[in-house]
């Protein structure tokens, strides 16, 4: 049971960034809520990162400067889903915040949804993958931002076989999670006229010998060696196929859901020709690179994932129409923020354009990518290279099969 003391201490408050004049008008700040994993196994894909990111868009919106005073707290919701709720209630009771962003963990975000429109405050969910939040449980209060899952395996497994990938081998923790990624990527691959050679599931939690479903996704001869898991467990997969040689003996590697920490975790030795979807890459393109040199001294030993640079994006989209409609009715109302950033369309250093169905889901194009050789490399960070990019409108669930209540009848 967590108590209230356990609750606070989890909940840490980052340094202000207000702006003086708003201050001696008497108003009261915007505050956005940063709900990420900071000490936990995704710590390096989530917390510190996320709220650099957060507090860049602050920066770079100019709001403090104009007399909006911005504040940025920060809590650990230690993977749970009651702490993650006890949490956000006393930021919109007691603590003033009037946004919450990141939220990694789709059983938390979806506990979030109901108590984030019974206040009629904001969820930016930029780190969750459940489909829901876009689906049965969409809500006029939330948008989804960054990606989900239909997303990653629809992006994965057509890029892939474009790219001559036309016969996949599952290796899929088995749990709720990984059974609706074989669910969904079957069905792309099907429709992209590729096959799945074969499939095993591993027990979750509590595998670290991956050996004998190695042996099998090798004895298959598939072209694609798919990892149906996150985290720790396809860290570890990576390594134990680079140690049977898979990849060198012509299967390629894909990862469902990966990010480039993961790959500078694993180096690119080990990682070189893995393949993973991300929707932003530092080194894209001038806007990205110039995004990732203003974040970067707040973050150095990190470069900021999809997820990250997704918590800069909403961060920013959401204060663009704070300004638009003033502060104090944005605090009335995150129905009505919401309402305004749907209608107004997105732009952003590390997207780029893009925008907002009425269903929350947002949009923007998606990017396969392979790990680059060490020779390839021309230094620190510099290890992917783009194979296919998928646009909106291939990348993302269709808004009529999703059934969000809130297009209903469009």
């Amino acid at each position: 049971m967590t108590t209230r003391r356990q609750m606070l201490a989890a909940a840490t408050a980052a340094p202000t960034l207000a702006g003086g004049r708003a201050r001696a008008q008497g108003q009261a700040p915007i505050r956005l809520g940063v709900l990420g994993d900071f000490s936990g196994p995704y710590r390096h894909l989530s917390g510190p990162t996320n709220v650099a990111c957060v507090r860049q868009a602050v920066q770079d919106s100019g709001l403090t400067e104009r007399g909006i005073a911005v504040e940025v707290v920060q809590a650990d919701h230690l993977q749970r889903a009651d702490l993650g709720v006890a949490i956000t209630r006393e930021w919109f009771d007691r603590g003033g915040v009037d946004a919450v962003l990141e939220v990694n963990n789709s059983s938390i975000a979806l506990a979030l949804n109901g108590l984030v429109r019974e206040k009629d405050k904001v969820h930016l969910n930029t780190g969750a993958a459940s489909t829901e939040l876009t689906g049965p449980s969409c809500s006029p209060n939330t948008i989804h931002w960054t990606y989900d899952t239909y997303m990653a395996a629809r992006s994965s497994g057509v890029a892939t076989i474009r790219a001559g990938g036309d016969s996949f081998f599952f290796i899929t923790a088995d749990m709720a999670f990984g059974h609706q990624m074989e669910r969904d990527l079957s069905r792309f691959i099907e429709e992209g006229r590729g096959r799945v050679a074969g499939r095993v599931r591993y027990p979750f939690p509590g595998t670290s010998d991956f050996s004998a479903f190695l042996l099998q996704a090798q004895a298959s001869r598939a072209k694609v060696v798919a990892f149906l898991n996150a985290g720790a467990d396809l860290i570890n997969c990576v390594k134990q196929a680079n140690e049977f040689g898979i990849a060198r003996r012509g299967q390629k590697l894909l990862g469902i859901i990966s990010f480039i920490n993961d790959i500078h975790t694993l180096g690119l030795p080990t990682a070189q020709g893995f393949l993973l979807t991300e929707c932003f890459y530092w080194d894209m393109n001038d806007r990205t690179r110039a995004f990732t040199r203003r974040v970067l001294p707040r973050t150095p030993d990190n470069y900021p994932n999809q997820c990250q640079a997704g918590a800069y994006s909403a961060a920013l989209h959401y204060l663009k129409a704070v300004e638009q409609i003033g502060a104090a009715r944005a605090k009335a109302s995150g129905r009505e923020v919401v309402e305004l950033m749907k209608r107004m369309p997105t732009d952003d250093d590390v997207f780029g354009p893009g925008s907002i169905r009425a269903d929350g889901r947002k949009l923007h194009p998606v990017h396969l990518f392979e790990v680059k050789t060490p020779a390839e490399s021309r230094g620190p960070w510099d290890y992917f290279k783009l194979v296919q990019t998928s646009s909106p409108e291939e990348a993302w669930r269709p808004l009529a099969e999703g059934g969000c209540p809130l297009v209903a009848g469009r």
